[in-house]
């Protein structure tokens, strides 16, 4: 098993983001992306989602993608707070680790990391080292030179 620190970079490829700073949280289960803007919409009798991202902390660049719906969830956040949140499956790059996952979609705007991830995302592949971060290095932003 491979261990984390508190903090890590990682990648969606499939949604186009080469690089997001994740908080690691042990006290989510499902993993969550922070998507200021959804637009629900269907393709080939299927229903997908538009979604805008501000994918890097303190910067209101945006990126836009498209992905199938997996399903709609209600999620109860950290207040105690509960929300009806789509979810996504994509492909998440940790390090060497490359695994499809489950991610819910909300604004995190206000929040100084753009994606949580979660237990499920982490059972059986990693342990979590509360005193370190990056330990799996850090990756290039995209506003430095990694096109989104």
């Amino acid at each position: 098993m491979q261990t984390l620190g508190w903090r890590e970079w990682g990648a969606l490829p499939e949604l186009g983001i080469n690089a997001i700073k994740m908080k690691v949280d042990t006290g989510a289960r499902t993993s969550c992306l922070h998507a200021f803007k959804l637009e629900p919409f269907a393709r080939n009798g299927e229903n997908w989602l538009r979604i805008w991202i501000h994918p890097e902390q303190g910067s209101m660049r945006e990126h836009s993608c498209e992905t199938k719906i997996h399903d709609q969830r209600e999620v109860t956040d950290s207040g105690g707070h509960t929300e009806l949140r789509y979810v996504i499956k994509t492909t998440l790059v940790v390090g060497k680790f490359e695994q499809a996952v489950e991610l819910t979609l909300t604004n995190r705007d206000s929040m100084k990391f753009r994606m949580l991830l979660g237990r499920q995302a982490m059972r059986r592949h990693f342990l979590v080292n509360p005193d370190a971060s990056y330990l799996l290095g850090k990756q290039q932003p995209e506003s430095e030179g990694v096109s989104s």
